[in-house]
């Protein structure tokens, strides 16, 4: 319900006139209870029901003409249009008072016609607590266009009491370049048209209205109520009595050369990771949408000169979360190492400078990404999980976005998910996204918003729900994937995967074999007689004869085994055709050689201990029986080499 507003109609004009009764409907200007008397014809002529039909419309009757006699004034209001940036920021202090009879639980807002198509943020604060927002909520005013907001007071405001409040609005694309195409020595001038009035369905008793400008050099503005002026502002009242609805063209024509910066399109992307790790990536397209340049532009001068290019903008600065790690700045040549990055206490400053000055009418496209721990930004109570991050973060002080679409990638499995926004965002359909080890595909929210200034960075918050148990998928398939692999890397090596078999190849397989065997008997067979030698010197030392005839035993019975066995193996080569037998022919006749040499050298060290040969001699003897026995055994060697 819009209260005191005079083009809303009492609700008894929408009775039928079929009734048998009539209501005086008050005109535009006039209120309910005062002027409108209402008539009914004799009640003998009505039927039961149409009496309690008639008694309940007369107590609605009563209702709405009680609540059209709550009229709202603006006994003061003080309002500052700063036009210093690119973006028109219009802040109004009003001090209502409630000249009716009864409460005022809301008051109405509107918005001035000539600029609500360009109107970004809008806000409302009370005097009752600091730093708190009234609740506002869009609405319509029957027999009037536009756009109109009811604002609900913290507590009623009781009939004859007063109480202020602060709105702000921001408007964007509202301050045009005049002219539109300037030289690179010149500078820019903007021209902004707004209302002289605070724009309210409300009377307003004073009024003044003060316009802050980016420069003292003014090229004109319009002269309402002898305006005062004072460098860089000017001072427009104070207006008496200004009745509801008022307007009147405001017009200033003035240089401005801040930076015209607007993102016409960013995709800010966040992919959430249950391992710890945030990733955050911002495409942004930016453009100046300040005066067009024209004309060539000139390196030289706009080095040499410090008024070359004013208007400009060389580099910007983005802050980041404190937490930020991993920052990257790049486009689609590479990586754009003009940044700096400075680690603060609460932030990371990072120094945007692009590769070439930004004049009016140029664009640019980069992109920036940082990662974030999620223990800052992810909360969970069992399976259920919050997500609370920033919709849009800071990318230039005073940042106007045209257009911004936000993905966020949650975990593949998340389910039940609800968003909720500190303002009103468009969602799309959800869709999917594949990455690494992903199975179904991650799901992901896609919300768009147009028109965003640094007021909408705020908090966005994402519920879901999320099985800890599938935290375990992706080391599974990992595990899964190597387990395959290996597996069929095993049954290819044993697979034959020929049509026809290769007698021949199989000959020299089963020739290999054997001859690997024979490697393997021959060595062990050589290893006997170290063993025996070990015994012999034990026997020279112990004079225990016992000892002797045990190693004479195991090197004969072992000595026979490995020998047959190679025999075997030699009968074998032979029937496979191959030239090897021979050799191991070969190696069989020098190890008998060898064989005689361990045991002749046995024998002579018998004799030493029992004294029947000089210990000269024996040394002697046992030189000769050496060498000859390593001559064997290289000659052994070599043919199994040969092998």
């Amino acid at each position: 319900m819009a209260f005191g507003v005079p083009s809303v109609w009492c609700a008894a004009d929408r009775m039928t006139r079929q009734q048998k009764w009539t209501a005086q409907v008050p005109s535009a200007d006039g209120v309910c209870g005062g002027g409108g008397a209402v008539n009914r014809a004799p009640s003998a002529s009505f039927p039961a029901m149409e009496r309690v039909r008639t008694r309940l419309l007369f107590l609605l009757v009563a209702v709405v003409c009680v609540s059209r006699a709550e009229e709202l004034v603006n006994e003061d209001v003080k309002r500052t249009l700063d036009l210093s940036t690119h973006l028109a920021k219009v802040t109004a202090e009003v001090l209502l008072s409630n000249a009716g009879p009864v409460a005022a639980p809301s008051f109405l807002l509107a918005l001035d016609p000539a600029l609500e198509g360009q109107l970004a943020y809008f806000g409302v604060k009370g005097e009752e607590e600091e730093g708190g927002s009234l609740e506002v909520r869009e609405t319509k005013v029957k027999g009037k266009s536009g756009k109109f907001f009811t604002v609900t007071f913290y507590s009623p405001l009781a009939p004859g009491a007063k109480t202020k409040v602060v709105i702000d609005t921001v408007f964007t694309h509202v301050l045009q370049p005049y002219p539109t195409h300037i030289t690179q020595a010149e500078r820019q001038f903007v021209v902004f048209e707004g209302n002289h009035y605070f724009y309210s369905p409300y009377p307003t008793k004073t009024q003044t209205t003060r316009v802050k400008l980016a420069s003292r050099n003014v090229e004109s503005y319009t002269k309402l109520g002898n305006p005062s002026r004072a460098e860089d502002a000017i001072e427009y009242g104070p207006f008496k009595d200004v009745e509801p609805f008022s307007q009147d063209t405001l017009k200033v024509h003035y240089e401005n050369n801040s930076p015209f910066l607007t993102i016409a399109s960013m995709v800010r992307v966040i992919e959430v990771s249950h391992w710890g790790n945030i990733a955050v990536e911002e495409t942004i397209d930016l453009k100046h949408t300040g005066a067009v340049l024209k004309g060539p532009f000139s390196r030289y001068d706009y080095q040499r000169q410090p008024e070359s290019g004013i208007s400009s903008i060389k580099s910007f600065k983005t802050i980041l979360p404190a937490a930020a790690q991993d920052v990257y700045y790049r486009d689609e040549i590479g990586n754009i190492s003009t940044s700096h990055l400075l680690i603060l206490d609460d932030s990371v400053e990072m120094e945007i400078r692009p590769r070439f000055p930004l004049f009016g009418g140029w664009k640019t496209h980069y992109i920036v990404g940082y990662n974030l721990p999620s223990y800052e930004y992810l909360y969970n109570l069992g399976d259920q999980y919050a997500l609370k991050m920033r919709f849009i973060d800071h990318v230039f002080d005073e940042q106007l976005v045209d257009f911004l679409t936000v993905k966020i990638i949650l975990p593949e499995g998340a389910k039940n998910i609800h968003v909720d926004s500190p303002y009103d965002i468009v969602r799309a359909h959800d869709e999917l996204h594949y990455t690494y080890l992903d199975t179904f595909g991650r799901p992901v929210i896609v919300a768009h918003k147009n028109n965003l200034v640094e007021q909408h960075i705020q908090d966005i918050v994402v519920h879901y729900t999320f099985n800890k148990l599938l935290m375990l998928q992706e080391p599974l398939l990992v595990v899964g994937a190597f387990y395959i692999l290996f597996f069929t890397v095993i049954l290819y090596v044993r697979l034959d995967f020929s049509i026809t078999k290769d007698p021949a190849a199989e000959a020299r397989m089963k020739v290999a074999c054997i001859t690997e065997q024979v490697l393997t008997l021959v060595n062990r067979r050589l290893g006997l007689y170290r063993h025996f030698d070990e015994a012999v010197n034990k026997y020279k030392q112990l004079r225990d004869i016992s000892t002797l005839n045990s190693g004479k035993k195991t090197l004969e019975t072992e000595h026979k085994a490995l020998t047959n066995e190679v025999a075997s193996l030699q009968s074998k080569l032979k029937a496979e055709g191959s030239d090897l037998s021979d050799k191991v022919g070969e190696i069989q006749k020098l190890d008998v050689q060898v064989k005689e040499l361990v045991l002749k050298s046995s024998l002579e060290a018998e004799r030493l201990v029992a004294g029947k040969l000089k210990k000269d001699n024996y040394i002697e003897n046992e030189k000769l029986h050496s060498n000859k026995r390593q001559e064997l055994i290289n000659k052994i060697d070599n043919i199994l080499d040969a092998l």
